[in-house]
């Protein structure tokens, strides 16, 4: 994007968008004052003029030029702008769709051409949908705007999960799931604090982490040790890298650091924070001279995309003794395109990623986001057969500086 050719095509987008609904605009505001008119035209087109400011200075100014929490508004901002002219244009196209229906219509049986702004079913017809599209777009936008205050808006989410084959010592085990921290994004130390007291409220025996501790730098860390390091259970913390913790996304090196030692600072944070990271291996969990066993891999997803780092054979090996298994894998996706296919003994596995697009309706008999056109599983708990998976809506928050209607997970799993 930072190329001359990329921000060129994104502007050009942008402002064949803005003339495009601009003239849905002017429809409805057609039998306004000329005072009026003037003051939306003024209105809009400022708006538009600060949108495409905002998009040049986040594109060419250093990181640091006005402070990560500006940085990551403007971002937002400019960006929630596009989506809602973008969904505002959805009803504008069907508009323009039925008008050429209708005048193609009105060409082969050789009537009066039909105008869409003289007629008056035709002129009401084409405001209405107007008015929706430019309703529509506007509620995205206020939705995006009102979800800024959701971001640290933490909800403990609780299941317990019945497993036939787990050992009488682990009943009523108290697992905490969290995942997804990127701590680059993090812009309010006091609220994480809160976030971090609800977990250790819940007091769990033992807590997994399945990765994106960071955006992209180990370096991100600085500041959150001590905070991160309060998370501690009785049977330890057990952790799992997932696709941004590999610095696949930024040009390396960076301040002098390679992408490799970049990623050997990463593990290292893990190690002082006192959390295990498991790599492609395996650990066991005793009680009352009873085991299960806790597999960890790096990431691994079935899209295209992401590179496949993480080696489920390895992790695997050995663990046959044990009558119960949980494994940690970042991306769900790994769930349906290897595990259950050729791993049918994992009980439980333990996933993120998705964050639930940080977008989405989730009330009694709807559970909906765009993220689900992507992934088949993208939050909460899913079961086929023995087998279970449990997606976290993620701790933190990457890209857009909010939530709306899928809000920031602490999850609460009871075996039973």
């Amino acid at each position: 994007m930072r190329t001359p050719i990329g921000v060129i095509v994104f502007l050009s987008l942008m402002l064949l968008l803005d003339l495009y609904v601009f003239q849905s605009i002017k429809i409805v505001t057609n039998t306004s004052t000329i005072r009026i008119r003037n003051l939306v035209v003024f209105s809009y087109w400022s708006v538009v003029a600060l949108s495409v400011i905002s998009f040049l200075l986040f594109v060419y100014t250093p990181q640091d030029f006005f402070g990560k929490k500006i940085r990551v508004y403007l971002f937002a901002m400019v960006i929630g702008f596009f989506l809602a002219k973008l969904l505002a244009a959805t009803f504008f196209v069907i508009d323009d769709i039925r008008r050429v229906i209708q005048w193609t219509f009105s060409k082969a049986v050789a009537a009066p051409s039909i105008s869409s702004t003289n007629g008056d079913d035709n002129l009401s017809r084409s405001v209405f949908l107007s008015w929706m599209g430019l309703i529509a777009g506007s509620s995205l936008f206020g939705s995006l705007v009102y979800g800024f205050g959701n971001k640290y808006n933490y909800k403990v989410v609780k299941h317990k999960l019945s497993f036939d084959n787990l050992p009488s010592s682990f009943k009523g085990l108290k697992i905490i799931h969290i995942s997804d921290i990127h701590t680059g994004s993090l812009l309010d130390k006091e609220a994480v604090e809160k976030g971090i007291k609800m977990i250790l409220d819940q007091k769990p025996d033992v807590i997994f982490f399945t990765g994106d501790l960071v955006n992209d730098r180990a370096t991100e860390m600085e500041g959150y040790m001590e905070l991160f390091s309060k998370i501690t259970a009785p049977m330890g913390v057990y952790s799992t890298l997932g696709n941004h913790d590999y610095g696949d996304y930024v040009q390396w090196p960076q301040n002098g650091i390679s992408k490799e030692q970049n990623l050997e600072n990463l593990k290292k944070v893990h190690a002082e924070l006192g959390w295990r990271l498991l790599l492609n291996e395996h650990v066991v969990l005793e009680k009352n001279n009873e085991k299960i066993a806790v597999l960890g891999v790096e990431n691994w997803s079935s899209k295209i995309r992401f590179p496949k780092y993480g080696k489920l054979e390895n992790a695997y090996q050995g663990t046959d003794a044990y009558p119960f298994k949980i494994l940690l894998s970042h991306d769900p996706s790994h769930w349906d395109a290897q595990v259950r296919t050729d791993y049918g003994d994992i009980d439980l596995m333990l996933s993120g990623h998705t964050h639930g697009m940080q977008f989405g309706v989730e009330i009694p008999g709807i559970k909906w986001s765009p993220v689900q056109y992507v992934y088949k599983e993208w939050a909460g708990l899913y079961e086929e057969g023995k087998n279970k998976l449990y997606v976290n809506r993620g701790f933190g928050f990457l890209g857009y500086p909010g939530r709306v209607g899928v809000m920031p997970e602490i999850t609460l799993l009871e075996l039973v």
